[in-house]
């Protein structure tokens, strides 16, 4: 009931019982347990009711300080479920369009990702007179949540599609057949939308892929290296050190066997040039692993020091052209090694085959490509003839694992020209 007081007491003439207390009339149906509440809202002059009375009509009167209310009773029909409408709706505390006579389903809404504040106005109808509803809401299958006001507010909402579902409920349990709907999608932001995150996962993958392969060149390189090396050991180093062993037994089994008119004055010679040789060689392979030696100029420095070595011993006038200052760039160990192996194979021919007494060697960084040029003023050659030697055939396949060009423009007694250009190769190496 409505109040632990009770003043005065009657019965209408289908059981009801009518109770007047100080906050209105409570009425009591005994088969059901339900209690409905009239006030002055309902027609009573005052909220204290200090007479219940029932006439002979069935009438039924009610007595306040402030005068009398007459009721009629109607006999008990049959409850109907209560009608439940959505008559607000808010997003942002911003007004959607909602009909002005309520509507029991509102259409899906699609906000955006900033959108996460709705608020939800309902109102129940059909009630019998007097009758307090309940309200429940739920959000999809989730259980109801009862409440005793008109809106309802949601905030910090995450991204998905919701279905708000609320119905108006009876004292006497009675739900709405139907419940009022309202579906809206709310965006999810960029970084949690699936092509966002596919393009993450991917960019991810690339970027260990690209560490993977960074990695694997790395060690394929150190193996290269490895190979090179031990290569160059044992074809120039050992090769030479066999000479020299060979030259020297030579010259010592001559020298003990006491053999007339020996002059070991050539073989002595061959032996301290191969010996030359070797050490050019193996310094050669110690500057080609050297990380401190992986700069332009560097590699500038050691070839005009090697062509001023080798052309001076033969009395051949250099001219060795560069840029006044070169770019501060870096090479690594297998472009310079093969540049420096190009250039030194190109001085060594010179030297042994063309008879010149002038070499202009030109090298420099021109648009993205680098030139080296060597010509000399020997009596050059046939490009045409089969030689012997691999010296040209091993230029030609170290420029081309620098994916680089190499020509060689020569004739009889006209000297030799050699150009080697590289492109982009800071780029590519």
């Amino acid at each position: 009931m409505t109040s632990n007081a009770a003043a005065s007491i009657t019965e209408d003439e289908f059981g009801r019982i009518y109770i007047g207390t100080w906050r209105g009339i409570d009425r009591l149906n005994p088969d059901t347990g339900q209690i409905e509440n009239f006030t002055t809202a309902d027609g009573l002059p005052s909220s204290f009711v200090e007479i219940s009375y029932r006439d002979r009509q069935n009438n039924l009167w009610f007595g306040t300080h402030n005068g009398f209310a007459r009721f009629i009773p109607e006999p008990p029909r049959t409850r109907q479920p209560p009608t439940i409408l959505i008559t607000g709706l808010r997003v942002e505390g911003e007004s959607q369009n909602v009909s002005v006579l309520g509507e029991t389903e509102i259409l899906p809404l699609d906000l955006n990702a900033e959108q996460k504040q709705i608020s939800v106005d309902f109102l129940g109808l059909g009630a019998s007179l007097g009758e307090k509803l309940k309200y429940e809401y739920r959000f999809g299958n989730s259980d109801w949540t009862q409440t005793d006001e008109r809106t309802v507010n949601f905030a910090n909402l995450a991204a998905g599609e919701y279905l708000m579902e609320v119905r108006a409920e009876t004292a006497d349990r009675i739900y709405s057949q139907k419940p009022a709907s309202v579906s809206f999608k709310i965006a999810a932001p960029i970084w949690q939308k699936w092509w966002f995150i596919a393009a993450l996962f991917f960019l991810i993958a690339l970027v260990i892929y690209g560490f993977y392969r960074l990695r694997l060149a790395r060690l394929l390189e150190v193996a290269n290296m490895r190979t090179r090396i031990a290569t160059d050991l044992h074809d120039d180093i050992g090769a030479n050190l066999t000479k020299i062993s060979v030259l020297s037994e030579v010259v010592n089994r001559k020298l003990s066997n006491g053999t007339n008119g020996f002059d070991g004055g050539n073989l002595l010679e061959n032996i301290a040039e191969t010996s030359r040789e070797s050490v050019s060689a193996m310094s050669d392979i110690v500057w080609a692993i050297n990380p401190k030696k992986d700069s332009l100029a560097d590699l500038t420095i050691r070839m005009r020091r090697h062509a001023e070595e080798i052309l001076e011993r033969r009395e051949i006038r250099l001219e060795f052209d560069t840029p006044p200052i070169m770019p501060d760039l870096n090479l690594n160990a297998n472009l310079r090694r093969n540049i420096y192996l190009i250039f030194k194979e190109s001085l060594t021919n010179i030297v042994r085959h063309s008879n010149a007494t002038h070499v202009e060697i030109d090298f420099r960084l021109e648009g993205g490509k680098l030139i080296l040029t060597i010509a000399d003023d020997g009596r050059g050659f046939d490009k045409t003839e089969d030689f012997d030697g691999n010296g040209l055939l091993n230029m030609k396949k170290r420029a081309a694992e620098l994916k680089g060009n190499l020509q060689i423009v020569s004739a009889e007694n006209e000297g030799a020209k050699i150009v080697l250009v590289l492109n982009s190769v800071f780029l590519k190496f």
